[in-house]
């Protein structure tokens, strides 16, 4: 019997995740994705709807979740490739797997490689996904979920994945003052 229930007329975008003892780390990965609605309940279901392309192919996920997760402290982030969620977990735990669901999980849903590290090494890890993620936005409590979770549209957001200018490219200029720290510790200005 199937923990999830699927439209048959939807699609099922690519789904990665890892994760921390606090946290869970859900990527949706749909490229222009449209009409977005994301929902998460706080016994653990997870729901994602959207639509993508020209044609508006209807995209959607729904997966009950190992663990009760707490929707206040939960945040999205929506940009042009994928919906990047941290899920806040209710018990501070390791997590054997991400759904409820034992044996082979949906081809769909893999792991976050690039975000996932050990249980032993949560602590001495740098890089932590949350200081890449950054300020996403939208917090679940400041959008008025009234009770249960949040059922609406999410807020685009920038992708900065793709988002590489020429400042962050160019080279920087030679100045001609530079700050160099004397001896007492404090900055001299310098010419060069």
């Amino acid at each position: 019997m199937s923990h999830w229930t699927f439209d048959l007329f939807s699609r099922h975008p690519s789904v990665k995740w890892a994760q921390r003892s606090d946290n869970l780390f859900i990527t949706v990965q749909l490229p222009d994705a449209q009409d977005v609605k994301l929902k998460i309940e706080p016994e653990g279901k997870f729901f994602f709807s959207a639509t993508s392309g020209v044609d508006k192919i209807p995209y959607e996920v729904e997966l009950d979740l190992l663990d009760k997760v707490i929707v206040e402290e939960s945040k999205a982030s929506t940009g042009s490739r994928s919906i990047q969620y941290i899920v806040k977990k209710a018990e501070n735990k390791w997590w054997s797997r991400l759904i409820k669901q034992t044996g082979k999980p949906p081809v769909f849903l893999t792991v976050d490689w690039d975000k996932w590290i050990d249980e032993d090494e949560e602590f001495t890890s740098k890089g932590a996904p949350e200081a890449e993620m950054g300020d996403m936005g939208f917090d679940f409590p400041n959008l008025n979920l009234g009770g249960g979770g949040f059922d609406g549209p999410a807020p685009e957001m920038d992708d900065d994945d793709e988002d590489d200018t020429e400042d962050e490219n160019a080279e920087e200029a030679p100045s001609a003052e530079k700050e160099v720290p004397s001896a007492s510790g404090e900055a001299d200005t310098k010419k060069t």
